[in-house]
């Protein structure tokens, strides 16, 4: 279960550092989509408390079943389809800017703007 939460602070370091340090526009949308897989992670660790999934019959109930929070799957699943669309969005902006300049460099977009 550690693990899981060592995994999500790598991830999330891993991306902070590519999108503060690059310069390539591309990977610094590489570096935002790290940090969203490990949020991700982080919320579906948080909703495991060792149970089982909570689909289920009446008949397979017993009285000491622990389930797994439904809560944090859901919402992530949500976090998922909304990191997908800001990537897409972000690569669109990336493509418009080397259409535009000529280079995904930002110390090289900036010079040009003046």
């Amino acid at each position: 279960m550690l693990v899981n939460y060592v995994a999500s602070a790598v991830l999330v370091a891993l991306g902070l550092y590519a999108i503060l340090t690059k310069k390539n526009l591309i990977k610094v949308v590489i570096g935002m989509g790290i940090v969203d897989y490990g949020i991700n992670l982080l919320l579906i660790s948080f909703g495991f408390n060792g149970g089982t999934a909570p689909i289920f019959s009446w008949s397979e109930i017993t009285s000491g079943m622990y389930f797994v929070d439904p809560v944090p799957q859901a919402l992530t699943l949500t976090s998922i389809v909304i990191g997908a669309c800001v990537d897409a969005m972000a690569l669109a902006l990336c493509i418009m800017l080397y259409r535009k300049y000529g280079s995904t460099n930002t110390e090289d977009i900036r010079r040009l703007r003046g």
